[in-house]
């Protein structure tokens, strides 16, 4: 099975893939002459006003936000960013920022698109995300591509969107005795009885947990550099000089490091905003207000 997934994530991941989704975000960024970027105030000044805005639809915008978020900041922003440095080196970061700059107007543009294209149900709860827009935006020529859009991002849901998760958590809790078996039984109960009570009740619950988790990550992040203040100067310059020249054997060897860095560094960086499009941005564009 490794080696399966080993083949497939060469594919997956690979050159050419890695190329048209930094490609598509640069070119997008261009389009939007650097919106994401220039209107970053605006959107703070939203973020704030939007716990209180109401219009169309079931939860706020904040509510949409912090629903997004919940599956942003874990175990991935800490695990997966020391596996592609391991792997591609300190250059590998320096990629990491720059898929991330570009991959703000990736983000934007699927939420637009996801609003612009969203339908309701026979509940009249609103649907949206790239299943939808694929086939609203793209005609009947398309509507097959969003159905496969669909179904792997629901067969990625039992992989990475929650297996990955519960596995860390057991494992964790493992360490400290806790036995595997239990942690599973409550997390099937507890993540049961928020999601029973529907898109309010997951607002409702990622709105009180999301702003915490959030405060202590980054709060854990700044006491790391304030503890390792010294370093950071050399760090950075360290980070730049391997993500063009790592150090390496020889000349090929060198060349195939650069490959490295950039592959899993724009990887780690896509998949944070890419990767897993129906279960980020788009939940804001298909569940919020705006």
């Amino acid at each position: 099975m490794q080696e399966f997934l080993e083949v497939v994530s060469g594919y997956v991941w690979g050159p050419v893939t890695l190329a048209l989704i930094m490609g598509t975000g640069l070119l997008l960024m261009v389009r939007l002459g650097g919106l994401p970027i220039l209107k970053m105030g605006y959107g703070f000044k939203q973020l704030w006003a939007g716990q209180q805005a109401r219009g169309k639809g079931e939860i706020s915008p904040f509510a949409a936000l912090m629903t997004s978020l919940s599956a942003t900041v874990g175990t991935g922003n800490i695990v997966g960013v020391a596996t592609a440095i391991g792997l591609g080196g300190p250059g590998a970061l320096f990629w990491m920022w720059c898929s991330a700059m570009v991959g703000m107007a990736t983000k934007y543009a699927e939420a637009v698109l996801a609003v612009h294209y969203r339908e309701q149900d026979g509940s009249g709860q609103y649907v949206g995300g790239p299943m939808y827009y694929i086939r609203n935006g793209l005609g009947k020529r398309w509507a097959w591509l969003g159905g496969v859009f669909a179904f792997f991002g629901a067969v990625a849901g039992f992989g990475i969107g929650s297996s990955v998760q519960s596995n860390s958590i057991a494992s964790s809790l493992a360490a400290f005795g806790v036995d595997e078996r239990l942690t599973a039984l409550v997390l099937m109960i507890v993540v049961g009885m928020v999601l029973v009570g529907g898109v309010r009740r997951i607002a409702d619950v990622a709105t009180k947990l999301v702003p915490l988790m959030a405060v202590l990550y980054l709060a854990a992040g700044l006491l790391v550099l304030l503890l390792h203040f010294e370093s950071i100067p050399a760090a950075i310059v360290l980070i730049v000089h391997s993500a063009f020249e790592p150090v390496a054997v020889g000349g090929g060897m060198a060349g195939a490091g650069i490959l490295m860095a950039i592959q899993f560094g724009v990887a780690r960086g896509v998949y944070g905003w890419g990767g897993y499009i129906n279960g980020h941005s788009v939940w804001c564009g298909s569940r919020c207000i705006f």
